[in-house]
């Protein structure tokens, strides 16, 4: 497969396709795309965010700008190597597009991510504050909106990008036939918002939800604070989860004192939520007396969903984190060795080491390689290509 794709959802999708075992290769333009130094960054400037999205891909250079770059890319696209007649891309270009490239390539599966469906671009955070998210996330009485740190409707359209693209090929092996598909982060986002019910409850119930905190909507979470000033989230979504947490607390009386003066019920999580801060003060009495490790003992023999709040420092450096066989260290050329994850998909029977993740390339570490083999060049002519200008390779002490 080849991915002519840039900053999140584009590499996801081709990230997600390498560590299930296709031969992804990633082609840019020469000295990096847009996202090549993007935060966070070592301290010598080396993207670990590149690294990080495009683990497990090969890397050609070239010099997308010029016809000869790009028709070294057509080839490679539309050729009978191991990366042709797929391609994964964000770039609205005429020679990328479908059209050209199936009047080449008849079967070529084809996907391209847009902003909007019908191609305008946008990005995460203009698509998220534009379909209602930000203005009911954060505290309770806080006027403006409030964004959250993760890009979600990017990694969702990359996932998507990724299944869509296994769809078509496995239609492709049965029938013969490509296809072009495209993926709209918007619709991804829009999509979302309406499996996930707040669309539904706009429309039907013409209310507008409100912002909550910490607090689950529709049922009962929220953090509490420990005795050793310590914070944990705890969700009592069941009325098991909510009986035991009643029980561990050693809150039964009061509890059941309230639900008789109030006529509640606070088995539904209807009424849990309705009176959720009654219910979370109580509970905090027993919380706010004990510190984090006996919390940790007593909610561990119970049903209760709980964790306490880190910090990606914490996490990192956590020894369950490196526990999981499916982080492992690499060790990434400009970044140093780290911890890094292959695949959350585990297969049973899987081989020891088969989650393992393996590192990104160098910029051009693999562009002779890719010229030489999937496109078979002779070695006069990569030479040749080299010294015009048209692609480029990583220095042989980057490519490790």
């Amino acid at each position: 497969m080849v991915e002519v794709a840039s900053f999140v959802a584009g590499p996801l999708g081709g990230m997600t396709l390498a560590q299930l075992g296709a031969d992804v290769i990633r082609v840019d333009p020469l000295g990096g795309a847009a996202d090549h130094g993007r935060w966070p960054v070592t301290a010598t400037g080396t993207s670990i965010y590149w690294a990080s999205l495009n683990k497990g891909k090969r890397s050609l250079a070239v010099d997308l700008r010029s016809a000869a770059g790009q028709q070294l890319v057509t080839r490679l696209i539309t050729g009978s190597g191991p990366g042709g007649g797929v391609v994964l891309t964000n770039a609205p270009r005429p020679w990328l597009s479908y059209e050209t490239l199936s009047a080449l390539r008849p079967d070529l599966i084809h996907l391209r991510i847009d902003g909007y469906a019908d191609g305008r671009p946008a990005v995460d955070y203009t698509v998220n504050a534009e379909l209602g998210f930000p203005l009911v996330t954060g505290p309770e009485g806080h006027a403006g909106p409030v964004n959250h740190v993760l890009p979600a409707w990017d990694v969702a359209c990359g996932l998507y990008a990724a299944i869509g693209l296994l769809a078509a090929d496995r239609q492709r092996r049965l029938t013969g036939r490509g296809q072009p598909l495209t993926v709209a982060l918007h619709d991804v986002a829009l999509a979302t918002a309406g499996n996930l019910g707040f669309l539904g409850e706009a429309e039907l119930n013409g209310v507008r939800r409100p912002k909550v905190g910490n607090h689950l909507y529709g049922s009962f979470a929220r953090d509490f604070t420990t005795g050793d000033g310590s914070r944990v989230m705890v969700v009592a979504l069941t009325p098991r989860h909510w009986a035991d947490l009643v029980e561990v607390s050693g809150q039964q009386r009061p509890v059941a004192a309230l639900a008789e003066s109030l006529g509640a019920d606070f088995a539904a999580e209807g009424d849990r939520y309705e009176y959720r801060e009654v219910l979370a003060a109580l509970l905090q009495r027993w919380f706010g007396t004990h510190d984090l490790a006996t919390v940790t003992a007593a909610l561990g023999a119970t049903s209760v969903l709980w964790s306490a709040y880190r910090s990606f420092t914490e996490v990192a450096a956590a020894e369950e984190t490196r526990a999981n066989p499916m982080m492992g260290l690499v060790d990434q050329p400009g970044v140093g060795q780290y911890r890094a994850p292959g695949s959350p998909i585990r297969a049973r029977g899987a081989a020891a080491g088969d989650q393992q993740p393996v590192r990104a390339p160098v910029l051009g570490e693999h562009s002779a390689a890719i010229l030489g083999g999937d496109l078979g060049l002779g070695q006069d002519e990569v030479d040749d290509l080299h010294q015009r200008g048209v692609v480029a390779s990583a220095p042989p002490e980057q490519g490790g």
